[in-house]
């Protein structure tokens, strides 16, 4: 029975893909419009590598900030994902490591290439959220919330690494292949919901990197096909993992932003490569960001395992023409 059921989610996730538009979901936000959330990636190691310390502090920022959710960008699960719903991984490195007050709230996730070398299934699973109600993993979805709408896309099959030259890896490619396929409809539908879209902001969130100077660098797959559609989406940031640091990266070729937040336990990989686009910030060591958003203004600070603001980044919109007065420029800001 469990594995009918396996593989009736694996087809009915393919056919969402292939059927021309994104699962959507939607988050009511405060009634002034305004949101804030945390951002963490590759997290999740029982406590080790410092996940618990800086699950502390998450708790703490995100109590100060009243956050709405938290933004999970993959690698939930080291080193292999999940091996099945009944893991006791998910509550070691999940339920039972982020239990700060602020912290419990929606957890919006994407999957890494770690994950994907487990059972891939079980993390798509709705049975997690019934041990568990915070947790909203999908392989690709558009999350409205309010001004502003978050693309998360599944990024690990564009990697052909993963499908030519897995090593002494297995991925879990159940309700993928084949990739052409796969990767087609996933960019098409993309583009589609980028070009309709009306909000305000528009980010998009993946497991690996565009821009990196980090160990993993560029992901050269995501150069060629994924970032042409963000640029002439005019999407606002790119936001990733796979890298175990804090970065801002900023595009030389269009207002596109890419940040990485891929410091929720093992870091201090101590390197760092050349880039073409310009490198505005970078952290070699453990942490997470928050993001607060507004009408006219998004800021983003990356913190360190301390909770110490490290860096702050801030960009700004002009507001419409029907909120040009100044009280309401102060309602926003």
């Amino acid at each position: 029975m469990g594995i009918l059921v396996n593989q009736l989610a694996a087809l009915s996730l393919c056919v969402l893909v292939a059927g021309g538009e994104l699962p959507r979901i939607t988050h009511q936000v405060k009634e002034e419009g305004s949101l804030s959330l945390l951002v963490v990636g590759d997290w999740g190691r029982r406590g080790l590598y410092n996940q618990s310390e800086v699950a502390a502090q998450m708790g703490r920022i995100g109590e100060g900030l009243g956050i709405d959710f938290v933004v999970s960008t993959g690698d939930n699960f080291y080193e292999d994902g999940l091996t099945s719903v009944e893991d006791p991984s998910f509550f070691e490195s999940f339920a039972n490591m982020y239990t700060a007050p602020s912290l419990q709230t929606p957890w919006y996730t994407v999957l890494g290439n770690h994950d994907y070398r487990g059972d891939v299934l079980a993390q798509l699973d709705p049975i997690l959220r019934t041990m568990d109600s915070r947790w909203r993993c999908k392989r690709s979805f558009i999350l409205e919330a309010g001004l502003v709408e978050f693309f998360f896309v599944d990024t690990s099959p564009m990697v052909m690494q993963y499908w030519e030259n897995p090593e002494d890896h297995k991925y879990d490619w159940r309700g993928v292949g084949p990739r052409d396929v796969y990767v087609k409809n996933l960019l098409e539908n993309l583009d589609m919901a980028l070009e309709t879209s009306e909000a305000r902001w528009k980010f998009v969130v993946g497991h690996h990197t565009i821009r990196s100077v980090s160990s993993h660098g560029d992901t050269q797959e995501l150069v060629e096909i994924l970032l042409p559609i963000l640029e002439r989406r005019n999407v606002d940031l790119y936001i990733n993992g796979h890298d175990h640091c804090l970065e801002h990266i900023s595009s030389r070729h269009s207002e596109l932003q890419f940040l990485t937040s891929g410091g929720g336990s093992k870091a201090w990989r101590g390197l760092l490569k050349p880039n073409e686009d310009e490198v505005t910030f970078f952290y070699d060591g453990q942490g997470f960001m928050s993001m607060q958003v507004t009408l006219s203004v998004v800021k983003v600070i990356f913190y360190d395992i301390n909770g110490r603001a490290i860096y702050t980044w801030e960009a700004s919109k002009d507001l419409p023409l029907s909120f040009g007065s100044l009280d309401m420029q102060s309602q926003y800001n």
